[in-house]
């Protein structure tokens, strides 16, 4: 069989899996997870099998990039001010859960980043995008306790996710909310 020609980005992950999953990743990355074993051109025939569920989504993310160039971008004070309230509102937030993750830290930055909503180092700094001043509180909480999760699990591996649902059960929802609603956050980051 000949190769498909849905998408020029398709990129193959095996694993300890017992069937095939696509994926689209927000860069338009068609991600085939497969079990070890699955020979390509099987791989091939379900993407010719899926091609018009593929080219739906891949559709759905060019008119979602469209969208997002189309709002305007915030200005610098509009960054500085959220900055600033980041600044009144996260460390209360760090300073509620990490007691409740059973974690410390060693200092909190807030930074206007293009590509993450938060991260933390090895040696325990908490790096929190001021962006999230305008997400919902949930959003925010989920964040902080992401952060201070790592602080135990350097990871996103089970156990990690694990320790995230042991202070927030319905952490999923934030997520989501994120997964969907983010991008356009930041998109509107000036360049």
């Amino acid at each position: 069989m000949a190769k498909s020609t849905i998408h020029k980005k398709v990129e193959v992950v095996y694993s300890n899996r017992k069937s095939v999953a696509i994926q689209i990743k927000p860069d338009g990355t068609v991600v085939l997870r497969a079990p070890y074993g699955v020979p390509k051109r099987e791989l091939n025939r379900i993407l010719e099998e899926k091609r018009s569920w593929i080219e739906v989504h891949l559709q759905e993310i060019k008119e979602r990039e469209a969208a997002q160039k189309a709002l305007p971008k915030f200005s610098m004070q509009e960054i500085n001010e959220l900055a600033n309230k980041a600044l009144a509102y996260i460390p209360e937030r760090v300073k509620y859960y990490a007691p409740i993750v059973g974690v410390n830290y060693t200092r909190i930055t807030i930074r206007n980043q293009k590509t993450r909503w938060g991260s933390c180092s090895s040696k325990g700094g908490l790096n929190f995008n001021c962006l999230l001043m305008l997400t919902p509180p949930e959003v925010i909480d989920y964040v902080v306790v992401h952060e201070l999760c790592h602080r135990k699990e350097m990871n996103h591996s089970k156990a990690f996710w694990a320790e995230v649902e042991k202070v927030l059960p319905d952490y999923k929802s934030a997520k989501r909310w994120l997964k969907e609603n983010g991008g356009e956050l930041i998109s509107r980051m000036c360049s």
